[in-house]
């Protein structure tokens, strides 16, 4: 019985002793995850500018990178088929640089559907529905991932 305690508690402790943010440091791969959480056109924009302007960077210089941006709030306006202001820069966007992912909050999108009456907002087709936004970016920080607000 001892024994087992004894293993028990040397996987506990090299379980918490490499987190996942240092498990992921060595590997090479450079990551920016982006919010966008209001439904200013200025603010998309930027957020697709330092998207493009951080793959093309990492592009030059030989090095992998992820990038995702996460929208809520009145942010999701940007994955939104019917209220995109970048609607047209989206769908290039996605296809011109395939290493960024767009994550759409799941609370927003049942806020949306409420304050509709039951119809759900059309969100573009390859953004990912995650379940919250600010849950997905603290997990995106605690994975060792930059995260920024333009």
């Amino acid at each position: 019985m001892k024994i087992k305690a004894l293993l028990a508690i040397i996987a506990t402790i090299f379980a918490f002793a490499i987190s996942p943010a240092q498990a992921d440091e060595d590997d090479g791969i450079k990551r920016l995850a982006i919010q966008v959480s209001d439904n200013f056109d200025g603010t998309m924009t930027k957020a697709l500018n330092v998207a493009a302007n951080f793959a093309r960077m990492q592009s030059e210089a030989g090095n992998l990178y992820e990038i995702e941006i996460v929208t809520f709030n009145a942010g999701l306006h940007m994955l939104r088929e019917d209220t995109s202001p970048v609607l047209e820069r989206l769908k290039s966007f996605s296809e011109s640089i395939p290493d960024v992912r767009f994550s759409a909050c799941g609370n927003t999108i049942a806020g949306m559907t409420r304050q509709s009456g039951g119809t759900p907002p059309p969100i573009l087709e390859f953004a990912e529905v995650v379940p919250g936004g600010v849950e997905r970016l603290m997990q995106l920080d605690a994975e060792g991932w930059f995260v920024i607000r333009p």
